[in-house]
């Protein structure tokens, strides 16, 4: 514990340096700016800027875009909950709370919750960064391909509880995205599956433009009509941006939970922070006493998925940083940066160059302390945003959306592919089908196949080998026996209602 403390304080004095502290402070206003806009996110800002670190020293230009990643998802919270438009995926659960509670009149309690959450969440994983990092290397090393399926294959499970009032709608969507994330071309063979003919989709349907399709176009075209936003008229005030003495209660053990969660799934190389965030929210409807309040403004909904969310992306350096393995897209440009460089991500980089990673540690913990003391004057400017006429509103979060999908690839394609999922998830909101367990299924499912394929090579195709590791073993019998307590929930319902049609 002295040497993590000796190096931490070593990570405060270089991240103090005044250039060094510019361009981390520059990183998350511009990541915070970016992550409000709904349709820019992270991905599309850390690329228009990865140019840039060409010129730059390796400190500064890895605390810039970690500025900008953790930023926009303080950000990303405010477009989720007061629009309804993740600007990035991982805030997609947030929306099904955190605009129904806007719709309420208690957008301030959301955003203030979502602040506190994140901020909690971002210290516990930094914590965790500062004094478990040889311990979650090592415990990295012990997920092989088994362990990654099951854990997978868990998080599809549970993604049926995401669809309300029918788990069946739920199944069918989460199947749905698994179908749409096979798109493309095959990891072990090379063919292309489902592509028709169609050169784009050999790389995926693009992940951000399928969240942008599902939860901004769609939510657009079902209120086209509209004249204002629901909540335009509701008054909100600085001081009830401040949760209750309740609601802070209410909020703590989900944002633990979240925090939980996020800290597990950041050790684990190869996963992001959207499976984190749907794993979060389908535990807290789970250990509900109340779980129909949730879809409906229920405020655990909003805090355990942000926390989840901050804590993931403060862990997620780990992998990224000592195994050279990302969680996600933005982790792979972290990566690319730090190559950039001429640095090579793995177990020495740490000892090699404490500078970078002592550094980026302490940036963390500044990073967050700035963006804090920037959102809470500033929430009360995002929600002035409710009183712009909505024909006003949703055009230019539509000119945003499409810029920013299309500066991700640089492809009209992409735009193409967020109108396309935008007609669909009209239709489905429409049908009273959820899409969130789409975006579920899209991220999963092609983890489930790749990892599902290797177990079964190495064991010759003894299926046996799931159930001989007992990480892999314990989230297969949780599998199923979230399957056995949804048909029993299923059978008590009907006999319920059967109950009550008899006279």
């Amino acid at each position: 514990m002295h040497q993590a403390v000796t190096d931490l304080l070593y990570g405060f004095s270089v991240a103090l340096e005044p250039h060094n502290l510019i361009w981390s402070l520059f990183g998350v206003l511009i990541g915070n700016l970016i992550g409000v806009l709904p349709g820019m996110g992270a991905l599309s800002a850390m690329s228009l800027l990865l140019p840039l670190t060409h010129t730059m020293h390796a400190v500064p230009a890895i605390l810039m875009l970690a500025g900008i990643f953790y930023g926009s998802q303080y950000g990303g919270a405010i477009g989720a909950i007061l629009l309804n438009i993740p600007s990035h995926a991982a805030h997609a659960v947030t929306c099904i709370d955190g605009f129904q509670m806007t719709k309420n009149g208690r957008g301030g309690k959301a955003l203030g919750i979502a602040v506190i959450a994140s901020f909690f969440a971002a210290s516990a994983g930094i914590t965790v960064m500062i004094f478990a990092s040889p311990l979650l290397v090592k415990l990295a090393y012990k997920f092989g391909p088994a362990e990654i399926f099951s854990i997978m294959l868990f998080g599809l499970v549970t993604g049926g509880t995401m669809a309300g009032k029918s788990p069946l709608k739920g199944i069918a969507m989460t199947i749905l995205g698994m179908i749409i994330g096979i798109v493309g071309t095959d990891i072990n063979s090379g063919t292309q599956r489902f592509t028709f003919g169609l050169i784009d989709l050999s790389d995926r349907v693009d992940l951000v433009a399928l969240a942008l399709g599902l939860f901004g176009i769609g939510n657009f075209l079902r209120g086209i009509n509209r004249t204002v936003v629901s909540a335009a008229k509701a008054a909100v005030r600085f001081r009830d941006l401040r949760p209750s003495r309740a609601e802070m209660k209410q909020a703590f053990f989900p944002m633990l939970r979240g925090t939980l969660v996020g800290t597990m799934f950041g050790a684990m190389p190869g996963t992001g922070p959207d499976i984190t965030t749907f794993v979060a929210y389908s535990i807290e409807r789970r250990v509900s006493r109340t779980p129909e309040r949730f879809g409906h403004g229920a405020i655990e909904g909003v805090a355990a998925p942000e926390a989840a969310a901050h804590s993931k992306t403060q862990v997620d350096f780990i992998p990224t940083m000592t195994l050279g393995i990302p969680g996600d897209a933005v982790m792979a440009l972290i990566l690319g940066a730090l190559l950039i460089q001429g640095i090579q991500p793995g177990p020495q980089l740490i000892t090699e160059h404490a500078d970078i990673f002592w550094g980026l540690v302490a940036s963390f913990w500044i990073g967050n302390v700035l963006l804090v003391l920037l959102n809470l004057p500033l929430i009360g400017v995002w929600v002035k945003l409710l009183q712009v006429p909505y024909r006003f509103m949703f055009p230019a979060a539509l000119f945003f959306m499409c810029v920013g999908v299309y500066t991700t690839n640089n492809s009209l394609f992409n735009v193409y592919e967020v109108l396309f999922f935008g007609i669909a998830g009209a239709i489905l909101l429409a049908l009273d089908f959820p899409p969130a367990p789409i975006l579920l299924g899209y991220i999963l499912g092609p983890l489930v196949e790749e990892n599902g394929r290797r177990a079964l090579l190495l064991s010759h195709g003894d299926l046996r080998i799931f159930l001989q590791h007992p990480i892999s073993e314990c989230f297969i019998i949780l599998c199923a026996a979230l399957i056995v307590s949804q048909i029993f929930v299923a059978f008590r319902d009907a006999h319920r209602r059967r109950l009550q049609v008899s006279p």
